[in-house]
Parts: structure tokens; C-alpha cells; sequence
């Protein structure tokens, strides 16, 4: 036998919308995988979602071996399955920035006509596209290095002298403090600013640095990994190249010329007369040295005359009027028109000319006829059409001949050509005019800050190397080379950035106007690279760029993207994608400075970034720089770890790629596979977290020195990268001028000796190391759990493992300006269950004097640190009380000190396995479990649960928040299920744990009561589960109790509910969770009530209508909502004992020919519900049809609560009662006779007793048949005896005793129902499993069952239609004068108020669903297509017809006004929402639009359309915290408070519409 062994596959669960995009927050998908194995992509799409049409799945996720292309990806065909959720599964092999989307046919509107077939390409819908982010797997000495665990140390690699000689020791002082990755800015060639990244050529190595070039960066890498332990990141700058860069002059279209870029012709002209008149300022009398801003005031009054003027600026903007006027002309003279074909409306506003006025003229010259309105140009860019202007000259002058007489004068034409086009300049010389303005402004406020301001450079005089403006154009040299190209081709702008610009726009394009209005901060030694919409519009640039990833990540284990926020994105994806191909796991970063967060994930999303560089010294406060540590430092302590399970791998279909060929968990290697699936949640992008960048002032400029320390501290507590710069441990005075500075580094940590741990002189080095090695364990072990505190100017932060829950501690003081050299305020802090060890206290002192800080900065040679030295401190007092810990910050512990210590928990060491202990047995605890025993750990709500305790026991009661929807365990799960998704530890609930164990005690208490009586006794085993697992979690400290309160009530919900699916039948086990979700309604209504059995004598479970409304004694059980639910809640889920019991009860208590509404438990039924009888018998026949030997039913005996065929009443004890015995099919058969002769009665015990609000005629019943049509009339107008049964209540409104909705005469769902069981029972008859042939009418004349629904048949569509044309009124029995709506069917026939008759409600869709064959099919569908537009709601069907004057939407049942309609809820009926009839509704469009469908593509298009009309309930079933469909809805879908929130037949009702498809779907197979 092979051993076995088993691996985890891990697997990311990504279900899409119908609209194909993710189920994901924020659509941020990112995976970070935590082995080195594949890791697998989960979509999961709902069977008949809108992209299930026609549709497919493209994902451009390479196969294993395979180059990942963009552009290229592979379709997965979406087969369409009501019942299913589909899955596709796809191996992802490497890291990268993935992207998928769906194509589909739009679902058309529902129509009586069919529609085409859309299955053709053109015709298909594609989504946007979405990414999957998969983050690097980084390994350092073979060994992997995750993310979180990352220490960059950033250095400027030009002050670093040569290698290997200077470097060595740098690289050794960085390895000895416990850094794992260094940062180097880019070692390329740079240009003649010597700024690192103004870069000369791309290709080639800096050879002060690297004298050997290439193979000095080869052997330089592999050094750095071999003995320094350090992976390597790089900068690569792709927007930008060095100004004197070579092969510009080759190649000056790799950049914005004027050629390339015409658009900028304007702005060159305007930066060149600028330049000409700083050239000039002392020739114009000036000032060339500024003191004022009066002086600036000069130069800019000035500028107006010798720069704006000068160059005539307008001519940019303008049309020439001259030009255009005789072009005009010319073309009228020429008889020239233009008739634009795409432009409908054309020919009718040239007919307009000849009386419009001039401003119509202009409005329809700029509309038809304005050329080069796309961008600026060159001057006079800007045109009129000629043709088009002809066309307007001729309408408003007449054609032009020149041999007539009286041809119109080309002058006056010419003239009126003028007035028009001076018009038309108006605006143009509007928008000039603004952007002058903005073009001095920038002019003058850059320039004042630049050489006035205080906090400016202060740049000096104006010289012809320093001038009065930073030119935006770099002029290329004419040489040699450059003589080959035109002078257009020489002038290439330069690079820069704009405030607030919209970082996904090419500044440097036609559509913006920034170089022009000089709203560019520019980089004068940078030339702005031009790389196009693709390769084909600049070959040789994107390249020659590829070619410079491609040595990067040859090279170095990450690239930071310079200025990635002006980065065409598109560039940056082609450039990642060959840095990906040449190394699969590069770690990518980037600062991104777009100014919006959307803009942020944008870039994220698409380049697939590892992290963003984020920065402590950012924080202008202790305040600040505790919100940023929060944000970076990880979950809070006792998060929730609810977010993955683990099966075999079995569900995923064969077509996947991750399943194809794995027919069995275990290969023939015995190696026994496991899914691990995690739910993809939102997540912040991963940040590098920097202390300080070189792009920002150290704490001595920006804070205090002091603060060196615990800023770094702070930052080294996060779980995510960090990082830190060349100058910050070693407190560099300020910050390094990475393009001017000349120096060389210096650090103390950069000596031959090891670095120490701990105090040390001259930086913070020995510190650091300790920080860096503990930043680096906590990573790669996981410490993802954080506590951070702010409290004045401290800041405390703890970060711990969350299984085995040891841990650090910091406390940080930090030093901002102003606080002094105190202690500040602190409180001491408690550690709850946690005992710790001291590892160490120590304070910076920094010499930051003038003349210190003078001493370090004229240090010709190099750059160092203010003196400084980190001394131990002895300011910590530890009291350990039992097992908890309390630290005290005693005398000294001045700003700039920092405490660390290692923290652990006694009782949780052997966390990991109390976390495989608490989640484990759970599924054998439940195991021997019936659904009813679940029915009790899972629900039961207070009504429920206090009838079962005699009163002694409710639902638990959370202080600050309220008592549990349920006692079980979905009334918390209920709670839990937010509050672990949100990770909401503030929850009352959370609160509620941490301050004692009661909800433990309650958990395990009910459990153990209910163990020990009889018939509960299954109930034992997780009683006894639950109590060994609270056991184990009790000792631990209360703040984690929240968390493993909630890993066990998962567990056991998890558990619960699948075994609760497991004994429902494979269709509900591998259904869609919406299904299922339904199905375990079942479970809700169905249970022991001591005051609520089936039987007087034996208690059973019995179902309930709805919680909590419908929950104990007589209201629980009601004949017509059982029977409208029976099918979908038991017989659907496989349940056939209990519906067997049902069934016997009620048949046991027939009377009158009919079955009780109120069953009180066969004691005081009642007999008032016409309609119960027959959805009674519907029931049978779906029994009979789905149960196993489900015919046997109709032998099967039953004693009788009342004598057959006896109207006589008497009470249970009564000898007479249960003496008979009748069977099923005596008992239907009583039934049909009983309505056969006609039924006159009486209710029994009539009056006050039974019904307080009833008048005394509606007490009395009147049943017969009309034997010409065979339809059963009844009722009155004092009763309602159907299902719209609201009986008015209301004194001061009148209504008492009036029925809102009485529906006397003959209900349309009642003859559905009736001749459904007539045309069964004659089937069964003639297969001779129905003993009775007919019945016998009140004259004695016998009517066989067949003839008796042939009549029905024949008289249906007579008596209930009503056509679309009055036309045809004659052939059905319509009162022409009545009829509100049409091409509908009636709810009523006969009734006592014939308009009734004619409303249009939602009970013919139960007449389709069981009788289809009395409908015609066109008549059917026109039907539901009204009720679909007229009746639907989100959720549930109007009830009345929003155009019926009685209409009224909103219930309130607590009303008591004088409003008649709707005073104490009488209006339930009246159009509020219900959701049962959706049901009904959705099975009859399902039926006829399957009917008329010949195709595979139209059937799928028949599903689709019933799942379209399913997402409100889907809703609804999400957001309900009593997990389940509501009773109603006020309109459109508004949350009604009188509804009792889950009902029985909401829910079963759409289990009836699965089972139909699933019925429908086998048909097909």
C-alpha cells in the first residue's frame, strides 16, 4: 500500500456578478501566495447569470511553461445551469498583474415576440477588464523572504565611490543591521546635471562606480547575495532621458518635438520670447537682480509687450478672418455645398439661414463648418470649411450667377462672410485671453518664488545661464548628426510635473495646454520621452527601453518605478511585462502622487505593484505617525481567522485547467490533495514603509534629531516592508542633494568592526540591527496581529503572532518641536494575560547645535551625522500580578526614548494547535443529528424557545445591542458573520466577551437542557463538543476571547449547516447558495413547539407559516400556508416523513370537504379557507409524483378527527373523535363529493370566540359548482376565504368586519387548482391507482373526474380572459364597460362587485403553474409580460394593480385612522409586495417561455430571464439577519415592519422554481 501524504492546494475563491465583474470591495484582487507552489484562481459564476448568455470567460493566466502576452487570452465557454454555480479553476504559476474579462450577449428585454439569436460575434457585450494582482515570491539564502518581511535600505549610489573598494564596507555596515535589501538609485550613465536620474544612456553603467562595467554589476549582485545577504532593487526611469543624451540627436522622435508634437509650437514661441527678453532685461532698463515684487511687477509688464505681443500670440488661437472670408467667397462663386450624410438634421438648419440671425450664423458655421478644433497648431491652425460656408452664403444670398443681372454682390457676401467670422473669433480671443492670464500668473508666482520667496531657492540674478524662466525645451546642438533633421525636429520638451494634474493624461498632449500656460514645474535636464499610443509610433524608443528592462531585471530582484504617476501606464505594462519575463518574482515599487486613491489602485491594479512607498516623515504629529502606523502595522489583535476551509479537491468541473485529469484526491503517488479555499477580501496595497526617503528632510530638519529613534522604531513595529536612506540611522543633518551634492558617504555602522546591538556612538546602527532582526522574524513568521495606542506624545505599539500569539511591544516617545525633555504623560499599561521580557530602553542624545551642525555641513570631503550617542535606559518598572504584566515609565524617559520588549501568552502557547483543536470534530459532533435536532441548535426563535422552557429560557441578550434573532447558532452567526467580515472587534458583541463568558455558559447550557429529554438525546454530542471546546478557550485572556468564540461558533455553523444539507438530497447539496440557503429554511420552520403539534396527543414537529409572527401555539400551523410551501420546503429537500405527516394531519381533520386554515393542533380547527382544500390536494399530487412509492399514499389510513361526510362539530374528547378511519384517496375523494352536491354550513362555535372582528354573515359558507362550466363559485362579501384574508378591523374608520378583499365567486388560482386535481385524479384513475371514477352532482347525476375537467377546459379562457382588442369581446364573457386593463386574465369570476372580477392581481400565475393546458400560450405570455412590468417588484408581486384606484402600496397594521383603505393594515392585500407569488410567477414564465423555445440559445435566454427576476430575493436572503425570505414588502421592495421577516412560503415557493428548472434541464439531457 502506498503511504499516504497530504499537500494543500491553495485556492483563491473569486465569485463575479452578473455584470461579470468581481464580488470583491473595491475590485482590488490581490493574492499573496504563502508557498511556493501554484496557487489556483476560483471564479464563480452564477449558472444563468447574465454573462452565462452566449458568454465566456477570457483570462490571459498563462499554462505552466508558457510566456505570459497581455493580449493573449484563453476562453473558458460558460455553459448555463439554473441549478449550478459554475467554476473555472486556473493554476497561477508566477507573479504578475493578470487580467480577465467576460463577452456575453445582452439579455433582451422579456417580449411576447422572440428574439434573434445572438450568438454571433458582433453582437456580443464585453466587459471592462479586471486584474489579479499576484505578489512576488521573494527567497534570500534559499529560504522564502515574504513582503512583510522586507528592510530596504535606500542609498544614492553616486555617493557611494567605487566598487568594490568604497562599497565593500557600506554593503557590510548595511548587511550588519539586519537590512535585507538595498535600494539603489539608478547606476546608469547619468547626464550632465549628474542628477541619478537624468540618465545619459540607458544601457550602460556608471563608470566611476563600475570601471569594468557590466560584469563589475554582475559580480557586484552575486556578491551581495552570496555574503551579504541582501536581494537588490533598482530604480528604472521610464519617462525621461538625460537633455544632453547622444541618442536624442539620432533619434529626436523619441521625444515631443514640433514635428512630432505640433501642438507645442505655440508654447516653444512663448518660451523662447521669454528667454529672449531675460537675454534683454538690462538693454529694456529692468532689473536683472530681483528685491521686490514691484520689480517682478516690471518685467512682467513688460512681458505683456515684448513676449505676448511680440510673438502675436492670438494667432494660435484665431481663425484668419481675411483668409477664410476669401476662400469662402471663392467656393459660393464656384457654387460649391456640403451635405454632410451623418448629420440628420443638417439639411433643416440650412433651411433656416435665410432669417437667422447672425449669432444662429456663427452657432451653425462653429457647429458644421470649424476645422482644427482638436488642438492648437500652427498659427492659424484654426479654419472654416469652405463648402460649408458657401452653403450659408448661398441660402442667405441666393446660388451666385455672374450673367444675371440681379446676381447677388460677392462684396456684400465677402462682408457678411467677415461679420460672421469676426463673431466666431470672439470666443476664441475669450479662451486667448484666459490663457494669457494663466500664462502670467504662473510666470509670476513661479518666478517670485524662485527668487523672492523665503522658503525658495533664492536662485539670484538673471543670467543667460540662470534665466528669468526655466525653459521647457531642450535645443538640441546642430551638428553633424543633427543636420540630417529640420530645425522642428531639434526643439524636444522637457519633462516635469503639474499640481493636481490627472496622472492618466499625457501633459505633453493635444488635449491639454500645460507647457503652454507654464503650469509645469519642469526638470530642465530631462527630456520628456515620447513613446505614443504602441510600439508602431515609435519603434526604435520602445526598443531601446525594452532592452533596459529587460538588463534590469536581469540583474536585480526588484525595480522601483520612477515617477510612476507619469508614467504612460501603458509603457509601464509592457515594461513590466519583459521585466517579468526575464525574472518571474520582481519586486515591483513605486510612489505614486496622483492625488486621488482611485487613481492610486488604477496603477496598482494594472502593473501588477508589490508595494507603494509610503513615509513616516510625512506625519506632522504624534498624531499623524500613529495613524500611519495603524494603517501599516497590520490587523488588529484578535482578528478574526474565519476566512478559509479545507475539502477535498472535488467541485471544480473537468473543463478547469486545475482539475483537468485529477479524477481522485489521492494520485497514484499517495499523495492526498486538500483544498485550502480563501475568500479574496479587500486589503489596502502592500506599502514599503519608510522612515525617511531621499526625497525628503531628515528629523533634524523637519521634527527633532531625538525623533531619529523612535520614528524608526515605529516604522520597524509594521507588518508590511520598510525601509530606510544612507544618512538616517547616522542622523545626517539634512537632506543630501541627490543632484548637487559632491561628497561621499561616511557611517559608523560602515567601519571594519561588526555592528553591536544596542547603544553605540554616532547613529542609531545598534539599535537598528536589533529593530531590523525583530522586523524581519515577525515577517516571515507572520506576526500580522497589531495594537497601536497614542497617548500625548507616546505611541505604544504591539505586534503578535495570531496562533501562537507571542509577541513585541514598543514603547516610543517621540520628539516634535516643542515638548521639552520630560517624561510627558503616560499611563502605565496592563497586559492582560500576558507576561513579557525587558529586551531593552534606550534614548538618543544629538548634539543639534549651530555649531555642530555648522562642523558636520562644512565638511568638505563627507557626508555625516550630528554627534550623537544612544544610551541605555533604565526607566522601566515591570510588575508581573499573576499572569498578567504592567509596565511603568519611570523618572527618565525623555523624548527620543524607546522600550522593546518580548511578550507571550502562558495560556496560548500551544496556540496553533488550541486553533486545530477548537476547529476540529465539529462534523462528527453533528453527525448523528436530524434535521430536526438542528432545527434546535440552529434556530429557534424567542417564542420558540421560551414554549419549549415553560417560559424559562429566551434568546441571549447582548447589552448595547439586543437579544439574538435566534437562540441557536445562526441567531449569532447572524451577528458574527459582519462582524468577522468587517474584522469589528468594537462590536457590543466583542465587548460582551471580553467582559465575561456568558455567552459560553448560554451556548452550552440550552444545549445540555434540551440533551436530557426525550427525543433530544442526539443533542448530546455537540453539546458535549461545545462544551470541551469552551473549555479549552476559557483561560485565555479575555481580548482574544472574541476571536475563538468566534473559530468555534464557525466551526459548528459550518458544520451544522452542512450536515443540515447533506440530509437534503444531492440537489440541494451541489445547488447554488441561494438554493440552499433556501432549503435550510426548511430546517427554520420546521420543529418541536410544545404548544403547536400536528395531532392533539402526539407532538411532532410541525411547520411554522413564519418566525416570529407565526411561531407558537394556534398561529403557527395554517393549512394554506403549509401547502403552498409543502413542496419546496420538504418535498424539495428530500424531507417525505415530514411531509407524509403533514399531510395525514390535515387529511385526519377534513370536514366540510375542506381542511382547516387553523390547525390548533386538530383541537379547535377552523374552517373558513376555500382555497386550502385544493393547494391540499395540489400537495398529494406532488407527493404521489416525487416521494419514493409515492402512490402508496393514497391507501394509506388515517383516523378521522370528524365523522365522514358529517358537518357535525364536537371536541376531541369526545368519543366520536378519531373513531373512523378513512384513506387518502377516501378522504380527497370526500372532498371533490362534498363540493360536487354543494356545501351550505355554518362555521362551528361562530361569534366573538373564533374571530372578533367578523360580522355575523361571514360566518356563513356557500360552496357550489356550476356544472355548465364546471367552476367552483363561493364565498360572500362578509368573508375573504382565500389567501388575501384581511378582515377590516378598524372601529374609527368604519371598516370593522369588511373584508379587503372578500374575492367571493370564483377565485382564478382555485379553478387552476381544481382542475389540476381533476385532470390527476382521472389519470390515476384510468391506471387504476385511484379507486374513484367521478362524483355525483346535488340531482344525483354522476360526472365522471374527466368530463368534469374537460368542462373546466372548454370554459377557461371564456370566462377568465380578457383580450388585448375590444374587437373580440364577444367571444369571451367580458363587460366591455368594466375592463381597466387588457390582455390579462381576471382574478375573479362572478364575484359580488363585478369590478373585482377585472383587477388585475397575482394569483392567475398559480393557475398557470399547476394547470398550463387551460391556458393559451400567447394569451399566457402577454399575461406575464404585464404582470412583469406591472406587478413585479425588487422582490415580491404587487398585489394590486398599481393603476387600480384601490391601490395602496404601504401596510402599516398598527394604523388606526379614519382611512377606510387602509386603517389597521386592511390594505395588506392591496398592493403591498408578497414574495410567495414571485414564485408562482417565476415557475409560469419559466413554463411558457420554455414553451415557445426551440433552441438551445432560447432556452438558456428562458433561464436568464427567471434569474434576472431572482436578484432582489437574492438580496433580500443577504441581507436578512433572520436568514430568510420576508413575508412582504411595502412598493418597490421597501422594507415593511409589520412583515414577520421569514416565512415559510417566501422561500419554498422559489424552492418549487429550482426544482421546475432542474425538472426542465433533465428533460434536455
Amino acid at each position: 500500500m502506498i503511504p499516504r501524504t497530504m499537500t494543500s492546494n491553495e485556492v483563491y475563491l473569486l465569485p463575479l456578478n452578473d455584470d461579470g465583474s468581481p464580488q470583491v470591495a473595491g475590485e482590488y484582487i490581490y493574492l499573496a501566495p504563502r508557498c511556493g507552489d501554484p496557487v489556483t484562481i476560483r471564479f464563480a459564476i452564477e449558472g444563468t447569470s447574465s454573462i452565462c448568455r452566449h458568454g465566456s470567460l477570457w483570462v490571459n493566466i498563462p499554462a505552466k511553461g508558457e510566456e505570459f502576452r497581455r493580449d493573449k487570452f484563453t476562453e473558458y465557454k460558460l455553459t448555463p445551469d439554473f441549478n449550478r454555480t459554475l467554476e473555472v479553476s486556473i493554476p497561477i504559476h508566477d507573479a504578475g498583474a493578470y487580467a480577465f474579462y467576460t463577452t456575453y450577449a445582452e439579455l433582451p428585454e422579456l417580449s411576447t415576440e422572440l428574439s434573434g439569436d445572438a450568438s454571433s460575434q458582433n453582437t456580443l457585450k464585453k466587459t471592462p477588464l479586471y486584474y489579479i494582482d499576484v505578489a512576488p515570491r521573494l527567497k534570500l539564502d534559499g529560504r522564502p523572504l515574504p513582503l512583510p518581511a522586507l528592510s530596504v535600505f535606500s542609498v544614492i549610489s553616486k555617493f557611494m565611490g567605487s566598487y568594490p573598494k568604497d562599497w565593500e564596507k557600506h554593503l557590510h555596515g548595511i548587511s550588519d543591521r539586519g537590512y535585507n535589501m538595498i535600494h539603489f538609485t539608478p547606476l546608469q550613465v547619468r547626464g550632465s546635471s549628474n542628477s541619478p536620474y537624468s540618465l545619459y544612456d540607458q544601457l550602460g553603467w556608471d563608470p566611476h562606480c563600475f570601471p569594468g562595467g557590466e560584469k563589475d554589476v554582475a559580480r557586484m549582485i552575486e556578491s551581495l547575495e552570496k555574503d551579504y545577504s541582501l536581494l537588490s532593487l533598482t530604480d528604472i526611469v521610464l519617462n525621461h532621458t538625460a537633455n544632453n543624451t547622444k541618442w536624442l540627436e539620432e533619434h529626436p522622435e523619441a521625444g515631443y518635438n514640433l514635428t512630432t508634437a505640433p501642438w507645442l509650437e505655440s508654447a516653444f514661441e512663448l518660451d523662447t520670447a521669454f528667454l529672449e527678453l531675460s537675454a534683454n532685461l538690462e538693454k529694456l532698463g529692468l532689473p536683472t537682480e530681483l528685491k521686490s515684487t514691484d520689480d517682478l511687477m516690471k518685467i512682467m509688464e513688460t512681458a505683456k509687450k515684448e513676449v505676448i505681443a511680440k510673438i502675436r500670440l492670438w494667432e494660435y488661437f484665431v481663425l484668419d478672418v481675411e483668409r477664410d472670408a476669401d476662400a469662402s467667397v471663392d467656393a459660393w462663386v464656384a457654387g460649391k455645398t456640403h451635405a454632410p450624410e451623418d448629420v440628420a438634421e443638417y439639411g433643416a438648419r440650412v433651411e433656416s439661414l435665410k432669417s437667422s440671425s447672425l449669432n444662429e450664423q456663427v452657432q451653425f458655421l462653429e457647429q458644421y463648418g470649424l476645422q482644427g478644433k482638436d488642438r492648437l497648431g500652427e498659427r492659424f491652425y484654426r479654419r472654416v470649411n469652405p463648402d460649408v460656408a458657401a452653403s450659408l452664403l448661398s441660402y442667405v444670398f441666393g446660388q451666385y450667377d455672374a450673367n444675371s443681372s440681379g446676381a447677388p454682390d460677392k462684396a456684400a457676401a465677402r462682408g457678411k462672410m467677415v461679420e460672421i467670422l469676426d463673431a466666431l473669433n470672439v470666443s476664441f480671443y475669450r479662451e486667448y485671453d484666459t490663457d494669457v492670464n494663466e500664462i502670467l500668473d504662473q510666470v509670476f508666482n513661479r518666478t517670485k518664488y524662485t527668487r523672492l520667496d523665503d522658503h525658495g531657492p533664492k536662485l539670484g540674478p538673471i543670467t543667460n545661464e540662470n534665466p528669468l524662466i526655466e525653459s521647457y525645451f531642450t535645443r538640441l546642438p546642430k551638428n553633424e548628426t543633427t543636420s540630417k533633421h529640420s530645425a522642428r525636429d531639434l526643439a524636444v520638451v522637457n519633462n516635469g510635473w503639474v499640481w493636481g494634474g490627472n496622472a492618466l493624461v499625457d501633459h505633453a498632449g493635444p488635449d491639454v495646454r500645460v507647457y503652454l500656460r507654464r503650469e509645469v514645474i519642469v526638470w530642465g535636464d530631462c527630456v520628456k520621452l515620447r513613446y505614443g499610443k504602441g510600439p508602431e509610433d515609435n519603434p526604435w524608443l520602445w526598443e531601446h527601453m525594452t532592452k533596459y528592462a529587460r538588463l534590469m531585471a536581469k540583474y536585480f530582484a526588484g525595480l522601483r518605478i520612477d515617477n510612476c504617476h507619469s508614467t504612460p501606464i501603458h509603457v509601464a505594462e509592457h515594461i513590466l511585462d519583459e521585466a517579468r519575463r526575464v525574472r518571474p518574482d520582481v519586486y515591483v515599487v513605486a510612489e505614486l502622487f496622483t492625488g486621488s486613491e482611485e487613481t492610486d489602485y488604477v496603477f496598482v491594479k494594472r502593473l501588477g505593484l508589490s508595494s507603494l512607498v509610503r513615509e513616516a516623515m510625512q506625519a506632522w504629529s504624534t498624531a499623524e505617525l500613529s495613524r500611519l502606523v495603524h494603517r501599516h502595522g497590520g490587523r488588529p489583535i484578535g482578528s478574526f481567522e474565519v476566512d478559509e476551509v479545507s475539502r477535498p479537491e472535488s467541485r471544480s468541473p473537468p473543463t478547469s485547467p486545475a482539475r483537468a485529469g485529477n479524477k481522485n484526491p489521492l494520485d497514484e503517488s499517495g499523495v492526498y490533495s486538500r483544498e485550502i479555499i480563501r475568500t479574496i477580501k479587500p486589503t489596502p496595497v502592500h506599502a514599503l514603509f519608510m522612515d525617511c526617503t531621499h526625497d525628503n528632510e531628515t528629523p533634524a530638519q523637519k521634527r527633532d534629531a531625538r525623533d531619529t529613534l523612535p520614528n524608526a522604531a515605529l516604522v520597524n513595529m509594521c507588518s508590511s516592508a520598510t525601509g530606510s536612506v544612507m544618512g538616517y540611522d547616522e542622523i545626517y543633518p539634512k537632506l543630501v542633494d541627490l543632484v548637487n551634492e559632491t561628497r561621499q558617504y561616511t557611517s559608523e555602522s560602515s567601519g571594519s568592526h561588526s555592528v553591536s546591538s544596542g547603544r553605540g556612538k554616532n547613529g542609531i546602527g545598534g539599535v537598528k540591527k536589533i529593530l531590523n532582526q525583530i522586523h524581519t522574524l515577525m515577517g516571515k513568521d507572520g506576526y500580522d496581529e497589531t495594537h497601536v495606542h497614542h497617548e500625548d506624545q507616546y505611541i505604544t505599539v504591539h505586534r503578535v503572532h495570531p496562533e501562537s500569539r507571542k509577541g513585541y511591544f514598543l514603547i516610543a516617545h517621540t520628539a516634535y518641536p516643542g515638548y521639552g525633555n520630560g517624561n510627558g504623560d503616560f499611563s502605565a499599561v496592563h497586559l492582560a494575560g500576558t507576561k513579557a521580557r525587558h529586551l531593552g530602553s534606550w534614548m538618543l542624545e544629538v548634539d543639534a547645535s549651530a555649531e555642530a551642525t555648522k562642523e558636520v555641513l562644512d565638511d568638505q570631503k563627507s557626508l555625516r551625522g550630528l554627534p550623537s550617542r544612544v544610551v541605555d535606559l533604565p526607566g522601566i518598572r515591570m510588575e508581573v500580578n499573576g499572569e498578567d504584566t504592567t509596565i511603568t515609565v519611570r523618572d527618565r524617559f525623555p523624548p527620543g526614548s524607546i522600550a522593546l520588549f518580548e511578550t507571550w501568552i502562558p495560556t496560548a502557547e500551544h496556540s496553533a494547535g488550541l486553533d486545530n483543536y477548537v476547529t476540529s470534530g465539529a462534523k462528527e459532533a453533528m453527525g448523528q443529528l436530524d434535521l430536526v435536532d438542528l432545527n434546535f441548535l440552529l434556530y429557534r426563535c424567542e417564542a420558540e424557545e421560551m414554549d419549549s422552557s415553560g417560559g424559562q429560557d429566551g434568546v441571549y441578550d447582548i447589552p448595547g445591542h439586543g437579544k439574538l434573532i435566534y437562540a441557536g447558532l445562526q441567531g449569532w452567526w447572524t451577528i458574527l458573520e459582519t462582524i468577522v467580515r468587517e474584522n469589528n472587534l468594537a462590536h457590543p458583541l466583542c465587548q460582551n466577551l471580553r467582559d465575561g463568558q456568558w455567552a459560553l455558559d448560554y451556548t452550552v447550557g440550552r444545549l445540555e437542557r434540551i440533551s436530557v429529554k426525550s427525543g433530544h438525546e442526539r443533542l448530546a454530542a455537540p453539546a458535549e463538543w461545545f462544551k470541551d471546546r469552551f473549555n479549552a478557550i476559557r483561560k485565555i485572556p479575555s481580548f482574544l476571547l472574541p476571536r475563538y468564540f468566534g473559530l468555534v461558533l464557525r466551526t459548528a455553523y459550518l458544520a451544522a449547516t452542512e450536515r443540515a444539507l447533506a440530509l437534503m438530497g444531492e440537489d440541494i447539496q451541489h445547488g447554488q447558495w441561494f438554493l440552499q440557503r433556501l432549503a435550510l429554511v426548511s430546517v427554520q420552520m420546521n420543529g418541536y413547539v410544545k404548544s403547536a403539534s400536528l395531532w392533539p396527543n402526539k407532538p411532532v414537529p410541525a411547520m411554522a407559516a413564519g418566525l416570529p409572527h407565526f411561531a407558537v401555539e394556534w398561529a403557527r400551523c395554517w393549512g394554506r400556508d403549509v401547502f403552498i410551501s409543502l413542496r419546496g420546503l420538504l418535498l424539495g429537500t428530500g424531507r417525505f416523513a415530514e411531509a407524509k405527516e403533514h399531510i395525514l394531519a390535515f387529511a385526519s381533520v377534513l370536514k366540510h370537504g375542506m381542511i382547516p386554515n387553523l390547525l390548533s393542533s386538530g383541537d379547535l380547527p377552523r374552517y373558513n379557507s376555500r382555497d386550502s382544500i385544493w393547494f391540499f390536494l395540489q400537495t398529494i399530487q406532488d407527493y404521489v409524483k416525487i416521494a419514493p412509492e409515492g402512490a402508496a399514499l393514497l391507501k394509506t389510513k388515517v383516523k378521522r378527527r370528524f365523522l365522514p361526510y358529517d358537518d357535525t362539530w364536537f371536541p376531541t374528547s369526545d368519543e366520536r373523535a378519531y373513531s373512523t378511519e378513512s384513506t387518502i384517496e377516501d378522504v380527497i375523494q370526500e372532498a371533490l363529493q362534498r363540493h360536487a352536491t354543494g356545501m351550505k354550513y355554518r362555521e362551528a362555535n361562530a361569534g366573538p370566540g373564533i374571530d372578533m372582528q367578523m360580522k355575523d354573515e361571514g360566518f356563513n359558507q356557500d360552496i357550489k359548482v356550476d356544472w355548465s362550466t364546471g367552476i367552483i363559485f363561493g364565498g360572500n362579501q362578509h368573508n375573504c376565504g382565500t389567501w388575501m384574508d384581511k378582515m377590516g378591523e378598524s372601529e374609527k374608520a368604519g371598516s370593522k368586519g369588511v373584508p379587503g378583499t372578500p374575492r367571493d365567486g370564483a377565485a382564478v388560482e382555485i379553478t387552476g387548482l381544481l382542475y389540476s386535481a381533476l385532470d390527476w385524479l382521472s389519470e390515476m384513475h384510468k391506471k387504476g391507482q385511484y379507486a374513484y371514477e367521478g362524483v355525483k352532482t346535488s340531482e344525483g347525476k354522476t360526472v365522471t373526474l374527466a368530463k368534469w375537467a374537460a368542462l373546466i377546459k372548454e370554459n377557461f379562457e371564456r370566462c377568465y380572459y380578457v383580450p388585448v382588442s375590444a374587437e373580440e369581446d364577444s367571444k369571451y364573457d367580458v363587460n366591455t364597460s368594466i375592463v381597466n386593463r387588457r390582455g390579462m386574465y381576471k382574478d375573479l369570476y362572478k364575484s359580488g362587485k363585478e369590478f373585482e372580477d377585472y383587477q388585475l392581481r397575482c394569483n392567475f400565475p398559480i393557475a398557470m403553474t399547476v394547470a398550463p393546458s387551460l391556458f393559451n400560450p400567447e394569451h399566457a405570455l402577454h399575461a406575464l409580460r404585464l404582470a412583469d412590468t406591472a406587478l413585479r417588484g425588487p422582490a415580491g408581486m404587487a398585489t394590486l394593480d398599481p393603476a387600480d384606484l384601490n391601490y395602496r402600496p404601504y401596510y402599516h397594521n398598527s394604523e388606526d385612522s379614519e382611512d377606510f383603505a387602509t386603517s389597521k393594515g386592511r390594505n395588506y392585500h392591496q398592493g403591498p409586495e408578497w414574495l410567495w407569488p414571485t414564485g408562482y410567477f417565476l415557475r409560469a414564465l419559466l413554463k411558457f417561455d420554455l414553451g415557445r423555445r426551440t433552441s438551445e440559445a432560447g432556452k438558456t435566454e428562458a433561464f436568464q430571464q427567471v434569474t434576472r427576476r431572482l436578484a432582489g430575493c437574492k438580496q433580500w436572503m443577504k441581507d436578512s439577519p433572520w436568514a430568510g425570505l420576508t413575508e412582504l414588502t411595502q412598493k418597490n421592495g421597501e422594507n415593511c415592519p409589520d412583515s414577520s421577516p421569514t416565512q415559510a412560503w417566501s422561500a419554498g415557493c422559489l424552492i418549487d422554481l429550482y426544482m421546475d428548472a432542474a425538472e426542465e434541464q433533465d428533460k434536455d439531457k
